[in-house]
């Protein structure tokens, strides 16, 4: 017990032990502050700013804070913090030799941040992947997909490709492209594929919706029926739609038609006739 307790006023009194013990204070001190400033940064500007500002303030002030708190624990360690920069630059320019991928994300996340093509929240959709977007971090930007999955995109990526923003702009047009057969009269087409947007509940009158005739078709006379919703009703327009317009022509008697083909033999070139096993079984 009493070399314990020597040993331990041995490390009191050792200035190294001493000063290692307040660098570690400080870095313990510097993390909850940081932790503390950057919360009350992120409530105060949760009201003011989009979601994707209010991250970024709130990371800068935490680690503006806690590289405070570090440097000021290298200095009392003893270390110069001049040195310390001048290395750091050289040790960042060989590291960025030496990871260019790296580098370029970085570059591509500050061109990400300053451009803005989407924001947190957002619906985005790049290449094949269609989601949410969940950060925009210094290397990466990650997405939930519908089918709750993560997916992580790399900003050199995110810069080299398309880009579709989902939710850009307030309201968004459905096309559906709908046919009919060759009988029936387009203007009654057309008059059925406006009752159903004028009837439906969710559909804006302005812009107004848009029946375009596509042309004619192998089986069928094709149209394009366009109504505009809001980002929030957007999913339930799109459900609802075609199972309307579906009622609306069999209510009208409008048929929706099958491919129809027409089979000519190589040989002779003329139409020839078929005879189907429920004919050969009547006449038999």
């Amino acid at each position: 017990m009493e070399q314990a307790w020597s040993f331990i006023e041995q490390l009191a009194a050792d200035e190294e032990v001493i000063a290692a013990v307040r660098a570690a204070l400080k870095i313990g001190i510097g993390f909850l502050v940081a932790r503390l400033a950057s919360h009350a940064v992120s409530r105060m500007f949760a009201t003011q700013t989009t979601a994707h500002q209010e991250i970024l303030a709130r990371r800068v002030t935490f680690y503006l804070i806690l590289g405070v708190f570090c440097a000021s624990a290298l200095s009392e360690l003893g270390f110069d913090l001049g040195i310390l920069l001048g290395a750091a630059g050289i040790l960042t320019v060989a590291l960025g030799f030496a990871s260019q991928t790296s580098a370029s994300n970085v570059i591509s996340g500050l061109f990400l941040l300053g451009e803005k093509p989407f924001e947190v929240g957002d619906v985005i959709r790049v290449g094949t992947t269609t989601g949410e977007v969940l950060s925009v971090d210094l290397l990466s930007v990650k997405l939930r997909t519908f089918d709750n999955l993560f997916v992580r995109l790399p900003n050199e990526t995110m810069i080299k490709s398309e880009i579709v923003n989902l939710q850009r702009f307030p309201i968004r047009r459905y096309d559906l492209q709908v046919g009919v057969a060759y009988k029936e009269d387009m203007r009654a087409v057309r008059d059925a594929l406006s009752e159903v947007a004028e009837q439906h509940p969710l559909c804006l009158e302005e812009p107004a919706p848009m029946v375009l005739f596509q042309g004619y078709g192998e089986s069928s006379l094709n149209f394009q029926f366009s109504v505009w919703a809001s980002q929030e009703n957007y999913m339930d327009v799109r459900n609802s739609i075609p199972a309307e317009v579906k009622e609306a022509f069999d209510a009208r008697g409008i048929e929706i038609p099958f491919p129809h083909r027409t089979l000519v033999p190589a040989s002779s070139g003329a139409p020839f006739s078929i005879q189907s096993a429920h004919d050969t079984a009547d006449s038999a």
